[in-house]
C-alpha cells in the first residue's frame, strides 16, 4: 500500500513576512516553499523550516556522524 502522507512526519515551515507559520508531511516541505517563495515572495528565499528544527537536526547529524568529536 503506498504512502499517501498521511503518517509522514509533519514539518514546521516558516515564514517571518507573512507572519505564518504551517505544517506540511515531510514529503512535501520542499516543494512547498518552493511554491510558497515563487507564489509570494517572487522567488525570494523567505519561507523556511523552521530555524530551530534545523539546527536541531544539524546537531543530531553531526553526532551521529561524530563530526563533533576531538
Amino acid at each position: 500500500m503506498p504512502d499517501d502522507g498521511d503518517d509522514a512526519p509533519q514539518v514546521p515551515i516558516r515564514c517571518d513576512e507573512c507572519e505564518t507559520t504551517t505544517r506540511v508531511p515531510l514529503p512535501d516541505v520542499a516543494e512547498m516553499v518552493e511554491r510558497h517563495n515563487d507564489r509570494l515572495h517572487d522567488g525570494d528565499d523567505v519561507a523556511e523550516v523552521d530555524p530551530e528544527l534545523k539546527d536541531r537536526l544539524a546537531d543530531i547529524v553531526a553526532e551521529d556522524l561524530r563530526l563533533l568529536e576531538e
